[in-house]
């Protein structure tokens, strides 16, 4: 009897402190949650002119980053964008707000008000790689931490009536950022040829006649995703 007795004591024993370790295993194994900071750099098409705030794209694809991973925490998303800012404008609001170099995230979409305000095409390809140069350096100072996108075509709006000369000019654009990205080994999503069905499907423009609607940011969004996820996984 005293045996037993004893090697159960032994076995209770064995068990309390078999399941403290596990206990504190636990404890200690779990992973805070990750904050992750969003800058999204650009024009009206960044600043959602014409829809709501929840609505434009960079806020969108913040809440779908936080949908498809549960690990985060705090996620902030910064806007530096105004309408009708061209690649120059950009410029100088960034230099103004100087916003720290931690982003994780960095977002890209400028030059539709170079093509719409005659600027010239030379003074794009001078702006242009300064911009992504800087947004590479707000985030983190890597580049695999900036995804650029195309530029919307608003040839295919009832503003733009289908005009060839401004679907031209927004080819030419696309062309050089596209190439640009492609030698630079910078991350390129292109999300116009989703704008050129503007017409023929007008749920994807917005109420002025002129810009994308939240349904448009939404379908950018889901080509957006699968490189953001890239980026931010840890």
């Amino acid at each position: 009897m005293k045996i037993k007795f004893q090697i159960t004591v032994i076995l209770i024993v064995t068990l309390f402190f078999t399941s403290c370790s596990t206990e504190n295993n636990t404890v200690v194994n779990q992973t805070p949650p990750r904050n992750l900071k969003y800058l999204a750099l650009g024009d009206s098409y960044t600043i959602g002119q014409s829809v709501c705030e929840t609505c434009r794209y960079p806020i969108q694809l913040q809440d779908s980053i936080k949908k498809h991973d549960a690990s985060i925490g705090l996620f902030s998303t910064q806007i530096i964008a105004t309408t009708g800012w061209t690649t120059s404008d950009l410029k100088a609001a960034i230099a103004t707000q100087n916003p720290p170099h931690d982003f994780d995230l960095v977002t890209l979409l400028i030059g539709v008000n170079n093509q719409f305000q005659n600027k010239p095409f030379s003074l794009f390809e001078q702006e242009f790689p300064e911009l992504v140069n800087t947004a590479i350096q707000k985030g983190k100072g890597k580049k695999e931490n900036l995804i650029v996108i195309s530029i919307p075509d608003y040839a295919y709006t009832a503003f733009g009536q289908g005009s060839m000369t401004i679907s031209q000019g927004i080819y030419q654009y696309n062309a050089y950022i596209e190439n640009y990205c492609l030698q630079n080994n910078i991350k390129f999503v292109n999300i116009t040829d989703i704008t050129k069905q503007g017409l023929a499907q007008p749920s994807l423009v917005a109420s002025d006649g002129l810009h994308p609607s939240t349904l448009a940011y939404s379908k950018f969004v889901e080509r957006l995703l699968p490189k953001a996820m890239s980026i931010i996984q840890p």
